[in-house]
């Protein structure tokens, strides 16, 4: 029999992409359909390459050229990505800006900031994570990289700074350029100042996600990046206890108010629960259960997931390799399906962004 490339989309155009609600031909995600005698291959280019989906799309792409061409055709898919954007981020080369934020302080903010940031370069994104917390910046540490100093180059005539490469991405804090053992005590305006540079004055290349670890609260920098950079989403991060439920609560607030108006991705409830290593088939709800969950059906938003408390998160990030780097274990696992999970709700976040836009425009 002769197969065509007609006939090829014609099939594929009943494989529907589960987020978007679309088929895979109308999203334009089928390309590169080559036909020799009885194979037949072709790509299928995702939103992320951390697609959760990417198995269960895979599967529905061949049993479509099988039920509706031929079950004696051979398949070959090759799932690719390309990582979508909405709009202009303002800052050259970034796809889209992560903010990570929470409503109150010691909740682990910055240790999801940094697992996500590394779970999202481990699926095969290009990852840039800036340490907005002015006045307790921990990426340093976290990575390992106390001391460190950022290199100026010449680009364009123009000086801008190097960001620091480890562990695959790229690293900006204020704790770069500052004495750790001097506190910071800057107003307002030199914060602001402070923030804007690290966007604007660094060389960042081209990156699909650029994560922005936020101070806790509500403040200045909270306004600073939201209201000067086009941010595609924000994660917010909040434990089970009642206080920070509350805060976290005031913190979608902000970002939903009209004058910053920033998608929520989702929430993540980090010290969920307490497993000790002796009984690994048991949970403790020290803080109580299922506050992070209640918060997102009553808002609205994704719920991306629990993370235990375990020391040996603390522990890595205290010793400047965090937990996701882990290579097996639990841990490494969770903080996997949270990164996945926030990559899928950017691509929803950006498709209907541009449908949205096509309306308007129409």
């Amino acid at each position: 029999m002769t197969i065509t490339k007609e006939q090829v989309l014609q099939a594929l155009g009943n494989v529907e992409e589960p987020d978007l609600k679309k088929d895979l031909v109308t999203l334009n995600m089928i390309q590169d359909i080559h036909i020799e005698g009885n194979s037949v291959s072709f790509s299928v280019i995702l939103t992320t390459p951390a697609c959760p989906l990417k198995a269960l799309i895979e599967n529905a792409c061949r049993n479509a050229i099988g039920h509706f061409i031929s079950k004696d055709i051979q398949v070959k898919v090759n799932m690719t990505s390309r990582v979508t954007s909405q709009k202009n981020t303002g800052v050259p080369g970034v796809k889209n800006i992560i903010a990570v934020a929470s409503g109150k302080g010691g909740v682990g903010k910055s240790t999801v900031a940094v697992n996500l940031a590394l779970g999202l370069a481990k699926t095969g994104a290009k990852v840039g994570l800036i340490d907005a917390d002015i006045y307790g910046p921990s990426i340093p540490i976290m990575f390992g990289l106390e001391g460190a100093r950022p290199k100026a180059s010449q680009v364009d005539g123009k000086t801008r700074i190097e960001p620091i490469e480890k562990y695959g991405i790229k690293l900006l804090s204020i704790g770069f350029f500052t004495d750790p053992n001097q506190p910071v005590p800057w107003r307002g305006p030199m914060v602001s100042t402070a923030v804007k540079q690290l966007f604007n004055d660094a060389d960042w290349g081209e990156l699909d996600y650029l994560i922005v670890d936020l101070p806790p609260g509500t403040g200045d920098i909270h306004i600073t990046v939201t209201q000067t950079f086009p941010v595609t989403g924000a994660v917010i991060v909040t434990t089970p206890q009642n206080v920070a439920l509350a805060d976290a609560k005031k913190g979608i607030g902000m970002f939903m108010m009209n004058a910053i108006n920033v998608p929520i991705l989702g929430i993540v409830e980090n010290m969920s629960y307490f497993t000790p290593a002796e009984l690994p088939d048991n949970k403790y709800y020290i803080f109580g259960q299922g506050g992070g969950k209640k918060l997102a059906e009553q808002l609205e938003v994704p719920f991306l997931g629990e993370i235990p408390l375990i020391k040996g998160i603390s522990d890595s990030g205290d010793a400047g390799m965090p937990i996701v780097l882990n290579e097996q274990g639990g841990m490494t696992t969770a903080f996997m399906e949270m990164a996945r999970r926030v990559a899928q709700q950017v691509a929803i976040c950006n498709a209907n962004a541009i449908d949205s836009n096509s309306i308007i425009n129409n």
